[in-house]
Parts: structure tokens; sequence; C-alpha cells
């Protein structure tokens, strides 16, 4: 169901929306909703991949703190 909701803009703000919403043959109600569910949907799978990182275990046997420094590897001196 959707629900109205009030904005205010800058006068420079609207006129961009404006513009945009033309371009993209919407209203400027319509192009802003999209942005919106845009901006959800990226945040919502941001959300979703730092909490599969979060869920992964450390490899067992693994120890940072006994890699060779980077100075080493590359041989330099």
């Amino acid at each position: 169901m959707l629900k109205n909701v009030t904005v205010t803009l800058s006068e420079e703000a609207l006129h961009w929306a404006r513009r945009q919403a033309a371009d993209e043959g919407a209203s400027v109600s319509r192009f802003v909703g999209g942005l919106l569910a845009d901006r959800m949907k990226s945040a919502d799978g941001y959300r979703r991949a730092f909490a599969s990182i979060k869920r992964i275990k450390p490899v067992p046997g693994f120890d940072a703190s006994k890699r060779l420094p980077r100075e080493r590897i590359h041989d330099r001196r």
C-alpha cells in the first residue's frame, strides 16, 4: 500500500528532481519514491553481506601474527 508524504526541498533540488523525473517519464513523487526504494535495497544488501561476513568462522590454526613482514615478502631491506 502506497502512502503519501510531504517532503521539503530547496528550489534547486526541486528543479533537479523535476528534470530527472521528466527524463524518466515519471512524476516527481514516483521519482523520489524510486530513489528511496533503490537506497533501501542497497542498504539492505549491505547489511545482509556484512552479517554474512560476520558469520564466517576463523580458520583453525591460523595466526595472523605469524605472517612474514611485508618487507621480507618483497625482499625489501
